[in-house]
């Protein structure tokens, strides 16, 4: 075989194992006790083999915004934090990818830059939704939306009677949209978001404002029966709403974020506005929920929601999470962050591999990707779970040094990675980019 790797442990759809994975032309073509190999890779004692992160949540703003982050450096971090795929959102780059033209530009910034694998999605906005079978057809993963503004004045959001039109299109094309639930009206009745006191920020997005949103979204769905993904979820008591739901026949799956199952708005410091997303980061014992929907399959899979900018627009020097951009930058330390915090519950490894490798490949139907498994693309990391990773966000490969793990000693690190059995050296950029139904 091309290429081998031998592996006390490792993560397979089975669970964790020992064995040896064997590669031919970048594809996994065989599992087992022992294989020979042109070329091995010897796991160390302390390393286990896991399948490569797909990451469906990944704002990287270029073109238009790539000061804010790049596909080099997105792609770079990513590969440094085990992700081999990643879906790049619609916005905030400059145009979003509401149409053929701007899919066009987002491709032609991509194209010969990206160290792992990228697709895309697009966006459903006002006044675009004759755009989605074009789109759709053209190979994006599904349709972002917004229900209240989006943060960027060029990304619009969409109204109830203009979601019920978006859902039913996409039912004709068997589409799936992919939801920023926060309802505004709730928000709109929330004290405002001013000053650096982090409990008035939470204060202004209340679990309120997501629960209502996402009973909008079911219901909607419900009735066009359209596959719907709820994104980021951070309000535990939204839980029994995707879980009755899902019991009823809606096709609905949801996400969580590796912020909100590893900070607490308790240890938020005044004026850290690195630590500013929307929704927000909730108390502990909303998150203690949240680590429970996933054990029950209620939340289908953890992605990092990566939304970065420049520090300016942090406002770190006033504090004021009012005017501070919302966003957390976590692509690179993702995978060290769940499993710390997975690891102090008592979870296993091959849980949170299915939580950010598996599930989040079959959300968007990448057949050839998050498993060690035959007719699988090679795309592999050697992760060491117990060595330490403190994190400095000067030292990330994210393009601007604000991280809100930046001074946390976190457990794993990720010495290499591999996409279709070539090791991501960080150089030359060998990612390609992805079409749905065709990756």
């Amino acid at each position: 075989m091309d290429l081998v790797f031998r592996a006390a442990r490792m993560i397979t759809p089975d669970g964790e194992t020992a064995g040896c994975v064997g590669v031919e032309d970048g594809t996994i073509v065989d599992i087992a006790p022992s294989l020979d190999g042109r070329r091995v890779v010897e796991l160390g004692e302390d390393e286990v083999l896991l399948p490569g992160l797909v990451d469906t949540h990944v704002h990287v703003n270029d073109p238009g915004r790539a000061e804010w982050e790049g596909f080099p450096t997105a792609t770079r971090a990513a590969a440094a934090g085990g992700v081999t795929t990643l879906i790049d959102m619609p916005l905030n780059s400059v145009p979003p990818t509401t149409d053929l033209a701007a899919l066009a530009q987002k491709r032609a910034a991509a194209r010969g830059k990206v160290h792992v694998d990228v697709g895309f999605w697009g966006g459903a906005v006002p006044g675009n939704l004759g755009e989605l079978v074009a789109l759709h057809e053209a190979g994006v993963f599904g349709f972002k939306c917004f229900l209240l503004h989006s943060g960027v004045d060029e990304f619009g959001h969409l109204s109830p009677p203009e979601l019920a039109e978006a859902l039913r299109q996409l039912h004709g094309i068997g589409g799936l949209l992919i939801v920023h639930a926060e309802d505004p009206s709730v928000i709109e009745r929330a004290p405002a978001a001013t000053g650096r006191r982090y409990a008035d920020f939470l204060a202004s997005r209340p679990k309120a404002a997501e629960n209502a949103a996402i009973e909008t979204v079911l219901r909607l769905a419900r009735a066009a029966d359209t596959r719907v993904h709820v994104l980021h979820l951070s309000s535990s008591d939204a839980l029994p709403l995707v879980a009755a739901a899902r019991r009823d026949g809606v096709r609905v799956t949801a996400e969580t974020c590796p912020h909100y199952l590893t900070l607490r708005a308790e240890d938020v410091p005044d004026g850290a506005t690195q630590f500013k997303c929307c929704p927000p980061i909730r108390e502990g014992a909303n998150q203690d929920q949240l680590w429970a929907g996933l054990a029950a399959g209620t939340i289908d899979c953890v992605v990092s929601d990566h939304s970065p900018c420049t520090a300016d627009l942090k406002h770190l020097d006033t504090g004021d999470f009012g005017t501070a951009w919302g966003g957390i930058a976590g692509l690179q330390v993702g995978l060290a962050a769940v499993w710390t915090a997975a690891r102090a519950r008592g979870v296993a490894l091959s849980d949170v591999v299915r939580w950010m490798a598996a599930a989040p490949a079959d959300l968007v139907g990448l057949r050839r990707k998050g498993r060690i498994e035959p007719g699988h693309d090679a795309d592999l990391v050697v992760f060491a779970p117990d060595a330490s990773l403190p994190v400095d966000a000067g030292a990330l490969h994210h393009r601007n040094p604000v991280s809100a793990y930046h001074g946390r000693t976190l457990a794993g690190v990720v010495r290499s990675t591999w996409l279709r059995g070539r090791r991501v050296d960080g150089g030359t950029p060998r990612g390609q980019l992805l079409v749905r139904g065709r990756s």
